[in-house]
Order: structure tokens, then sequence, then C-alpha cells
């Protein structure tokens, strides 16, 4: 190498756990291709560093206040489509995983799996490769194919989810109760759940719906 030390990955990282953030802060520091330039505790935050710092890695959490992950991602790569997203997360639901692989992001990592594999997916991203962890690809490729619930069919099972019957979901969405068990016997179907509690858990799972 001419010239002296190739410059180090700049890294913006956001989420809104402190302790995590210093964590990332301090596996980063010991390593001398990477440097930690930004943190941020928002989505917002996270677009506005984003645009003051210009990172080479931004490492983000799906789940953040005031605006999610996905949408942080979107915004940042609606306006420099070159950014190099990595999603950190605790959930491993394959509709979250499509959902930030289609707003752009290059990597999806585990939180419990950061310690094994955040610095060797920082230089692969970098290096303008895409990863999926083990569990994350084998969470995507299980569902590969299944037929998506319809928007209405999302409306039923988050209504589901807080907890109204049949009668109160036919009231709010200004259908008669027939078509709300009708959605609900599909819903069961595409899910291949067994009554309209699993359905809610396997939901939450995959990340079809959130709480």
């Amino acid at each position: 190498m001419s010239g002296g030390k190739t410059k180090p990955i700049r890294i913006l990282t956001a989420d809104d756990h402190p302790l995590l953030r210093q964590g990332i802060a301090s596996l980063v520091g010991l390593e001398s291709d990477m440097e930690m330039i930004a943190e941020a505790a928002t989505g917002r935050e996270a677009i506005q560093k984003f645009k003051a710092h210009r990172p080479d890695i931004t490492l983000m959490d799906l789940q953040m206040p005031d605006m999610s992950g996905i949408e942080a991602i979107i915004a940042i790569r609606s306006e420099f489509p070159n950014a190099r997203v990595i999603v950190l997360t605790t959930y491993a639901g394959d509709v979250q995983v499509m959902r930030a692989l289609k707003a752009g992001a290059r990597a999806y990592i585990l939180k419990g799996n950061v310690h094994k594999e955040l610095l060797e997916t920082i230089r692969a991203v970098h290096a303008g490769q895409k990863r999926l962890g083990p569990e994350i690809a084998a969470a995507v490729a299980e569902h590969a194919g299944e037929d998506e619930l319809s928007p209405r069919e999302l409306d039923v099972l988050r209504l589901i989810a807080a907890g109204n019957a049949n009668k109160e979901i036919a009231a709010q969405l200004s259908i008669t109760e027939e078509t709300v068990k009708s959605h609900v016997t599909s819903i069961l179907s595409k899910l291949a759940a067994n009554d309209r509690t699993h359905a809610v858990t396997i939901a939450l799972k995959r990340g079809i719906i959130e709480i």
C-alpha cells in the first residue's frame, strides 16, 4: 500500500439502547480498520447524523422511538442510494427481514450474535457483499413462496391481536360478521395456525404485525 494507511471504515450506530451502543463502540474501538464516528438514539436522529457524517456503514436497530429503522433506511437511501446499512435487531421474523432487505439493508444481524458476527459483517458489507446469518436465512427460506396476507386480512389480524371479537371487528371495519369469519379462516390457513391466538403468536414472531 503506497501512501501509508488505508482509511478506516467510518461507522454510525443507531439504537435506542445506550448499553448496546457502548458495546458496539468498544468492539469497534479495538479494530485498527474501523472507527465509530457518530451515534443516534432514534430513527430521525439516525437520518440527521447520516447526512452530517456520511458514514461508510450504518448499523440500524429496527425498533426505535419516533420512526422505525425500516422507515429510516428508506429515508436515507432515497437521498443516498449507495448507503450501506446493516440491521441489528432482536427480531428474526422472516417478514421483518424481507421488509428490511426491500428497504435496502445489506445485512441483518441478531443482537445476540453481535460479538460473533458484527466485525466480519461490517468488513463484508464495506467490500460490497450482502450478509444474512444462518438463522435469518433459514427463517426467510422456510416461508418463501407462501401466500401473503392481504391488507384487509392484516387489518382483521391486528384487531384480533387487540382483543376484539368478530362482531367488534365487523363494526370497526364496516363489513359483515360473515366476511370477518371468512377472513379469519383465510388467515388461519395462510399462517398454518390452529386458532386465533395461535395466528397472533405466529404473526408477532414472524414480524407480520407488531403490538
